[in-house]
């Protein structure tokens, strides 16, 4: 039964994960899928904390599964999952994140959701976990829909087919059809990459079947900084894919701008004054309801932060959407 089983690679691009590493690479190496049907390149994106290390030593602690460290020159998730790729033996590829601790089944999971469904592209929800009360609540926004929109895998259970998944595995011979992930995208390289899969004609299957936790952010500014990424590098995607887009998208980069215009024009305006008010009140009662109904069915002691978390992501992309704006506006032509 065993040289039935495709043969795998798991690609986990990483860098300075020292403190999560061990346990991340480690939950891969648990898989109950067998050893000699799977390999995993570690793209580390030239760290330096030690995480190297880590990982070499891990490797060398276990028998069976092949761990190869693969450099990742251009430090990014993108340079380092197609550097991987180009070495990698698998017939099915599954991408592992660094910061996500896999259960014993996911392997498996994945390869029985890829031949069941015949889809070009399988993946679980992307169930956050925090530390902290911050991280905690970063987690719990991070996966609601006034927190990040439609995007199902972050809330959604069962199964459907969709438009992205969280990670991701895949028959090789997508990649082979439809390229790697696009080089130039710090952030939003998977979403790029699932459009121009499904525009020709892939199929992505979401699945509470294929389960991870993935540990969010732990601090407001990690979490600002991250958003305020994926706001600016959605302008590039919107760029090189205009029909990607969904209105969700551009709801916050449309409030940021009201915003500032408004404390702008406010001084000198009193229509100004009341279009901000109006703005800011809209906005206030709708997190504020969002937060109470995550705090009624979580948690009361998380209803202090969530408006604040969520003014964090919003705010985060809205501003980093501008900001790509500006950025990439001598590149509308690809």
């Amino acid at each position: 039964m065993v040289p039935d089983r495709p043969f795998v690679t798991v690609i986990m691009p990483v860098r300075n994960e020292s403190g999560f590493i061990a346990r991340s690479l480690g939950a891969v190496l648990d898989q109950d899928y067998p050893s000699g049907r799977m390999e995993v390149l570690v793209a580390d994106g030239m760290s330096d904390d030690g995480t190297r290390a880590q990982v070499e030593a891990l490797a060398r602690s276990r028998n069976g599964t092949r761990v190869e460290v693969v450099d990742n020159p251009g430090r990014i998730v993108p340079t380092g999952f197609n550097a991987a790729l180009a070495r990698a033996r698998g017939d099915v590829i599954v991408r592992v994140d660094g910061h996500t601790i896999v259960e014993p089944d996911y392997v498996r999971a994945c390869v029985e959701a890829l031949e069941a469904s015949g889809a070009d592209n399988v993946g679980g929800r992307m169930r956050a976990v925090g530390d902290g009360p911050v991280g905690e609540a970063i987690a719990l926004a991070t996966s609601s829909p006034f927190g990040v929109g439609d995007s199902r895998f972050h809330y959604g259970d069962g199964e459907a087919w969709t438009d992205s998944v969280y990670m991701g595995a895949w028959p090789r011979s997508v990649f082979e059809r439809v390229g790697g992930f696009d080089e130039e995208l710090v952030r939003n390289q998977d979403d790029e990459f699932n459009y121009r899969l499904r525009a020709q004609g892939g199929r992505i299957l979401l699945t509470d079947r294929i389960r991870s936790v993935y540990f969010s952010r732990a601090s407001l500014r990690t979490l600002f900084r991250q958003y305020r990424q994926y706001g600016e590098y959605k302008v590039r995607v919107l760029q090189k894919h205009p029909r990607q887009m969904s209105r969700r998208h551009f709801v916050p980069p449309a409030f940021v701008a009201a915003l500032g215009l408004g404390a702008v024009l406010a001084p000198v305006s009193a229509t100004a004054r009341r279009g901000l008010g109006l703005v800011l009140g809209l906005y206030g009662l709708a997190s504020g309801a969002a937060s109470l109904a995550i705090a009624r069915r979580r948690g009361w002691r998380h209803l202090p932060l969530l408006p604040i978390v969520f003014a964090a992501v919003h705010v985060g992309y809205g501003t980093g959407f501008l900001r790509g704006l500006v950025r990439f506006r001598d590149r509308w032509q690809g």
